[in-house]
């Protein structure tokens, strides 16, 4: 998924539609959010968070205006709601329990889009501030950019002590997100973030297949380039294939391609399906289909391969993402093990960087 900023949108597209619930969408009692951020990302787990008008997300405004995300052209909508013959019916996984109750973007035109799709409920603040106000849970969106504003973001929220998800990458260095988690902890306040790859049951169900390629010599996986917002991705698809502890990052720079190389090492390597000879991404692989994520372990068996239609099928991990945001809100817990492999997974982008910079590879420890 990903957002083009072009400028804002004339007001007289605000077109309000006839209040619509998806269908099978039960009622009970639910958490209030603040969304920092209505981008795409935004709007691609609020509709699975909480009530709207299908209708409303299908089209929310005229495409040929301009618009600072895709999802204001109906970008989210075709993969919910993928019944063509109904595109009220909701086709994948709704978990519900929460009500959108605030809402900012420095867009404000998107967010008044996102306040139509949320049935007109949603209170649109003049600040990010205002969306840690009389609510349950601050939620910080973020489709494209590298988390550098997130600790900015997320202060409000937490000195009040509320719960906050802080969407990937959780923040763009490793003393950034040890600020966040310091901040969270002095407050009481719960955190969390997490790719939707680490979640996703396609690689779930990818890695469960590990055990046919007998021991695992070594390990690609394929696309979504080398920002930030990208690269977290394919590191947290590492990390939920073979685990945490990645201890070296290696960079082979080409004229059109960008390789980054993790080795796990130390005793770990070869052994418990962790791949002998490593992990290589490959960062440039060209125009996909519905951001798909291609997977391949070859081992002394056989080889095995995955291609992963993207948004497609991550609705299933952003569910799945849901449920552990409201399970953090529940018992005002943080996942802590899941935490510890999101500040791994910023010390692996910033080892990257200066293996870059230094063209010499760089340890992941140095940064954590």
């Amino acid at each position: 998924m990903e957002d083009r900023k072009t400028g804002h949108l004339p007001s007289s597209i605000f077109n309000p539609r006839p209040s619509l619930v998806p269908k099978g969408i039960p009622t009970m009692s639910r958490i209030r959010v603040g969304l920092i951020r209505c981008d795409t990302h935004g709007l691609w787990f609020g509709p699975l968070m909480a009530e709207h008008d299908p209708l409303a997300f299908q089209r929310p405004m005229d495409p040929r205006h301009p618009h600072p995300y895709t999802w204001q052209a109906g970008g989210c909508h075709k993969f919910f709601y993928s019944d063509y013959a109904d595109p009220t019916r909701m086709t994948v996984p709704f978990v519900g329990g929460f009500e959108i109750t605030r809402l900012w973007d420095e867009h404000r035109d998107a967010a008044e889009q996102a306040k139509a799709v949320f049935h007109g409920k949603p209170k649109v603040c003049d600040s990010f501030e205002q969306c840690s106000e009389d609510v349950d849970l601050v939620f910080i969106s973020d489709c494209n950019l590298d988390g550098s504003d997130h600790l900015k973001l997320a202060r409000p929220g937490l000195e009040r002590g509320i719960p906050t998800f802080v969407d990937k990458p959780f923040a763009d260095t490793v003393a950034h997100a040890r600020e966040l988690l310091d901040l969270a902890r002095k407050h009481n306040a719960p955190i969390f973030s997490l790719s939707i790859v680490r979640t996703e049951p396609a690689v779930a169900r990818f890695k469960n297949r590990i055990p046919e390629a007998g021991k695992v010599n070594f390990a690609t996986i394929s696309g979504y380039g080398t920002h930030p917002a990208g690269f977290v991705h394919t590191t947290s698809a590492t990390q939920h294939l073979f685990g945490s502890g990645i201890q070296t990052v290696d960079v082979l720079t080409a004229r059109e391609q960008v390789l980054v190389h993790l080795d796990y090492g130390g005793e770990r390597a070869g052994k418990d399906s962790v791949p002998l000879h490593g992990v290589t991404i490959h960062t440039n692989v060209g125009s996909r289909p519905l951001t798909a994520l291609g997977m391949s372990i070859y081992g002394d068996k056989t080889d095995i391969h995955e291609t992963m239609l993207g948004d497609f099928v991550y609705a299933d991990g952003t569910a799945e993402i849901i449920k552990l945001i409201k399970q953090m809100v529940e018992t005002r817990e943080s996942p802590e093990k899941l935490m510890n492999e999101v500040v791994e997974s910023i010390a692996v982008i910033e080892a990257f960087k200066m293996a870059q910079k230094t063209r010499q590879p760089a340890k992941v420890a140095d940064f954590l």
